[in-house]
């Protein structure tokens, strides 16, 4: 059965979780439902919701969050489940993304660094963050291991994660799509419904950093997604390898049999 896509999560209390299959190609078959999920944490689990969390039949999840954040928030352990973790960003000097824990945790303190990331100074940093998802070393690991479980014999269904589940996670998602040769419009679809699924359900965080005499807005830039972040990724791998299929062989060394293999595992007709 081919889900909707971009469906409502069906775990109430992680409302940025959703089936990444479903999803329409430009040559006519579908992205399987039901074999990989994208989420947030798991930091706002209900414990009504483990259960529906369980029926999804995971197998694996593939965590891409640093050791700090995995410390501080583990992962449920959930039955027959293998836990994988990738920090994606542990050679970063800098990173929001990889911050994003503190942010939830006291809003106060994006509030005190208010000028430091106005002016268009933070989304210029995550843009930068984006770019150094398609070049870091860490990264490229962390993606390399990612995509290869995905090709090989890693036990499916498997679930991606960071802490929002937008920026790391938004990458593993938008470059798996595009390989499996959907649309971008559709890519991009998928990307930004994080809009409408998280910062909704982050209103207690935006209420706090008002409070704290913070800019609202500045915090959307920093909560959520832009089409120009997942842009600034896109560029990277057009300039460095002129396209999606070059990112995979030459960064990430999976060449087109292991390509094949992608697509034919996760596409339908």
């Amino acid at each position: 059965m081919t889900a909707t896509p971009g469906a409502p999560s069906p775990i109430a209390s992680l409302p940025n979780l959703r089936d990444v299959g479903g999803w329409p190609t430009v040559d006519g078959r579908v992205v399987r439902s039901g074999m990989l999920f994208r989420s947030t944490d798991f930091s706002s689990l209900d414990a009504a919701d483990v259960a529906p969390l369980e029926a999804l039949g995971l197998r694996t999840i593939f965590d891409l969050r640093s050791a700090h954040e995995r410390e501080a928030i583990p992962d449920p352990a959930l039955p027959g489940v293998a836990n994988i973790g990738l920090d994606v960003l542990a050679d970063a000097q800098m990173s929001i993304p990889a911050n994003i824990g503190a942010v939830l945790a006291d809003p106060a303190v994006v509030a005190q660094a208010d000028e430091a990331l106005s002016g268009g100074k933070a989304r210029d940093m995550i843009c930068g963050t984006y770019r150094e998802m398609i070049t870091l070393p860490s990264s490229t690991a962390a993606y390399t291991e990612f995509f290869r479980g995905l090709a090989g014999d890693t036990p499916t269904p498997a679930l991606v994660h960071c802490t929002t589940g937008k920026d790391r996670t938004g990458w593993a998602a938008a470059a798996f799509l595009t390989l499996m040769g959907v649309s971008k419009d559709d890519v991009y679809r998928d990307y930004l419904l994080t809009n409408e699924r998280l910062i909704p359900a982050l209103k207690p965080i935006f209420d706090g950093f008002a409070a704290a005499g913070g800019d609202p807005e500045l915090l959307v830039g920093v909560l959520g997604v832009d089409a120009g972040y997942l842009d600034a990724a896109f560029d990277e791998v057009h300039v460095r390898f002129g396209g999606i299929e070059g990112y995979f062989d030459d960064a990430l060394g999976l060449g087109a049999d292991e390509q094949e293999k992608l697509r034919a595992r996760f596409l339908s007709t």
